[in-house]
């Protein structure tokens, strides 16, 4: 098959593109600029367009398909020529509900946790060689792409995000897989600019839940009462398995799960961690591995991407990475390194870079969130609230949103970066939560500095 990419160079979309190139597809792709790592990946496997921009002239009637990404314009050149031209053009996620309509579907959804849940649950099957395709939101140890696509295997595991598909399908992505085996982690209002209010983002879990397969599962945290209430209320001929966060305690700086043979150190902390650990296991179950085994392989995951990462440690001073950015991740993130480090205090940094958290009227969601750290920080760019052509924000109403008078606001990021240094001379827990960088943060800088 000869496949083309409509802005190849996302995260997703160029992990798709790689996967179909190794299943032997002819494949070829768009885009206006692409950045590292996709550049680099894409380079080295021969996909790598030749010059970035939309040309028109590579979109020819030979081609079998082609998938249209969310960074690009509903306007776009190569698009107008595709269907001027009549190809099947493709969203992400429908090329992928394509492509596992034979198999058994796993979706793993929720306003938080999705992405690590996925990675627990590949974790697992990975460390009992059970092979399975797949698509996950995040790079994982002993695997080379986010995303495997075979014709030869039962099951694919698919990460279900609320998001829209692609400039002509305004579904959220996981209404489109149709799962056999569902999750939701819980709920918990996020994407503002597409979902205008609560009611309305709940409306997507209600649509999410109605497409499971008739005589499917559906394995639910019950410690989220609006997620409860959405399964209980719901008529569908559905499985319903219920989940909640396990035994734990810590000890020192280590983690001991509760276990049928006693207690077993992990890797992961926190109680989101731990939540989410169980939920996987549930999944696991379904999918044929016990719960002796599940927790034999669990034992050595060490995390996604980006989610709780740890940067650096010295004897006095550990610093961890994350990507959370929505109030229920933040604070849930930030108890979570409270708890593991509670000997040392916690200097929590915040970066408000989404859409949603630099709008006045979503900030106030925030309320609370970084209460537990002992020092809370939080950066956000006056440039980047232009650019996203919002309401101006000032510090004090930051310090309102979150209720907590000592919270240090910066916008310019050498005032940030001088003041993050600052701290590093004394026993600490960093934890950088963002979607971006803080202006330019040099995270490599930052760990040779500790090292």
């Amino acid at each position: 098959m000869q496949i083309h990419f409509i802005a190849i160079g996302g995260s997703a979309m160029h992990n798709l593109a790689l996967a179909l190139h190794q299943k032997g597809y002819q494949v070829s792709g768009s885009d206006d600029d692409i950045f590292e790592p996709s550049r680099s990946r894409l380079d080295r496997s021969g996909l790598l367009p030749e010059a970035m921009g939309w040309f028109p002239d590579r979109i020819h009637a030979q081609l079998d398909a082609v998938i249209l990404g969310m960074h690009a314009k509903a306007d776009n050149p190569e698009l107008k020529r595709a269907q001027e031209l009549g190809l099947p053009i493709f969203s992400y996620p429908e090329f992928l509900y394509q492509q596992s309509k034979e198999k058994t579907r796993v979706v793993i959804g929720g306003s938080h946790g999705k992405t690590t849940i996925t990675s627990m649950i590949l974790h697992v099957l990975n460390y009992w060689e059970k092979e399975v395709d797949y698509m996950v939101g995040a790079q994982l140890d002993g695997f080379e792409t986010m995303v495997q696509l075979t014709d030869g295997n039962d099951f694919m595991v698919l990460e279900g995000d609320e998001y829209l598909s692609s400039p002509l399908d305004r579904r959220p992505k996981f209404h489109l897989y149709q799962p056999n085996i569902a999750l939701l982690s819980g709920i918990a209002w996020d994407h503002i600019n597409v979902f205008p209010s609560f009611e309305n983002y709940l409306d997507q879990f209600r649509i999410f839940i109605e497409k499971i397969t008739p005589g499917g599962a559906l394995i639910y945290n019950e410690e989220d009462e609006r997620l409860k209430t959405l399964v209980e209320e719901t008529t569908h001929t559905i499985k319903k398995y219920p989940y909640k966060t396990p035994e734990y305690r810590v000890v020192g700086d280590q983690t001991l799960l509760e276990t049928p043979e006693g207690p077993m150190p992990i890797e992961v902390f926190g109680k989101h961690n731990l939540n989410n650990l169980e939920g996987a296991r549930w999944i696991c179950q379904l999918m044929g591995v016990d719960q002796q085994d599940f927790y034999e392989a669990i034992a050595s995951f060490k995390g996604a991407s980006k989610r709780l990462e740890k940067l650096v440690e010295t004897p006095s001073v550990v610093v961890y990475k994350d990507f959370a950015h929505s109030p229920s991740k933040v604070e849930a993130t930030t108890k979570a390194v409270k708890e593991q480090y509670q000997d040392r205090d916690l200097l929590a940094c915040l970066e408000l870079h989404t859409y949603s958290s630099l709008n006045p009227v979503f900030l106030k969601e925030y309320r609370g969130a970084l209460n537990v750290a002992d020092q809370a920080v939080v950066f956000y760019s006056p440039h980047a609230v232009a650019i996203k052509k919002l309401q101006p924000l000032t510090e004090e109403q930051i310090r309102e949103a979150f209720q907590r008078e000592d919270l240090v606001v910066f916008t310019q990021p050498e005032k940030f970066k001088e003041h993050l240094y600052s701290q590093l001379d004394q026993p600490k827990a960093v934890l950088l939560m963002s979607s971006g960088n803080y202006g330019g943060l040099d995270l490599e800088e930052l760990k040779q500095r500790l090292q």
